[in-house]
């Protein structure tokens, strides 16, 4: 199924729903159902939830064409938010640009050993190689597609990240890696927009990111939570970015580091998850600005789109809008 959540011209409470045939929405909320009433009781009653949906698109009693709504994040206050970086393209790539900031030299050692066959001289850290890292996030700056991202204040260089995420939904400690499949109850794609000059002068601090990260509209999901099953191999989703209708980026969930047993493994660790919480995969190799130096203005239109899960677009405005 691909879920959504969504305002009407004369339904301004946001209702849970389904997209059917690609153009129809199936009203789950207007069931009266509690396990339907909204994304986060969906994820919390499990396979139960997600058999009396199926049952409620075979007897559909309130559906709205597709361009007559709008849409909202699928969940639009997720139960946390965390997001990791599994694809080590970013980082090193990401790294080389920081690096040319302020060391010229050693990023032009490093292409050059790369050239030549070798792994260069920027890495990532080696305690990312041990198991994945992640950062909490503000789980109340959660947009949708088409909702206008507002730009920091004091941000010149403002940046998209292009990414894929996941939502918790079975309840789980300690869960084997083996059995981590089971807790996936959706995907979605993730837009972790980052203002990077920001985020920069902060991490020098040994700490954060913070307002690099966390600002009104910062955290952008969507368009649908597609359950599992609609995503037969997670591990082969091509992924792309376009800004003002300009592919920027391209890249494959093949390129995972870590997939997402291991994640939901790790980050369950002596910590219960809980359906709605949101985990992003942190971006795709290549996927931002960051990796090419080359930044957002107000009035650019960025699309995400990944295989199997839709497209996400947003236009960026600035700190006054």
């Amino acid at each position: 199924m691909r879920l959504l959540t969504f305002t009407t011209a004369t339904q301004r409470e946001p209702h849970f729903g389904a997209l059917v045939a690609g153009e129809t929405v199936v009203d789950l909320t207007a069931t009266g159902s509690p396990t339907l009433r909204d994304s986060l009781a969906f994820l919390d009653g499990g396979a139960a939830a997600r058999a009396e949906a199926q049952r409620a698109l075979a007897d559909a009693r309130a559906s709205h064409p597709l361009a007559a709504v709008t849409l909202l994040a699928p969940v639009p206050v997720p139960s946390s938010v965390r997001d990791c970086m599994v694809f080590e393209q970013h980082i090193v790539q990401a790294t080389r640009t920081v690096t040319g900031w302020h060391f010229k030299p050693l990023v032009v050692v490093d292409r050059w050993l790369r050239r030549m066959g070798g792994r260069g001289l920027i890495k990532a850290p080696a305690v990312w190689y041990e198991h994945p890292v992640y950062y909490k996030s503000n789980r109340f700056s959660v947009v949708g597609p088409g909702a206008e991202v507002r730009i920091p204040r004091g941000s010149k260089k403002f940046d998209y990240e292009l990414e894929v995420g996941i939502f918790i939904g079975r309840k789980g400690r300690d869960i084997p890696k083996e059995r981590a499949h089971e807790h996936i109850g959706g995907f979605t794609i993730f837009n972790d927009f980052s203002a990077r000059d920001i985020q920069m002068r902060e991490i020098t601090g040994r700490l954060g990111p913070a307002k690099g990260k966390d600002f009104d509209t910062g955290n952008v999901m969507g368009p649908y939570l597609v359950t599992p099953d609609e995503v037969p191999d997670p591990y082969a989703l091509t992924m792309t970015a376009r800004v003002n209708g300009e592919e920027r980026s391209r890249g494959t969930t093949a390129d995972m580091h870590y997939r997402w047993d291991d994640v939901i493994a790790y980050v369950s660790r002596d910590e219960t998850l809980h359906p709605g919480e949101f985990i992003g995969s942190g971006t795709v190799g290549g996927g931002c600005g960051l990796e090419q130096d080359r930044y957002l203005s107000a009035g650019d239109v960025v699309e995400l789109e990944v295989e199997g899960l839709g497209v996400l677009r947003n236009r960026v405005v600035g700190p006054g809008a």
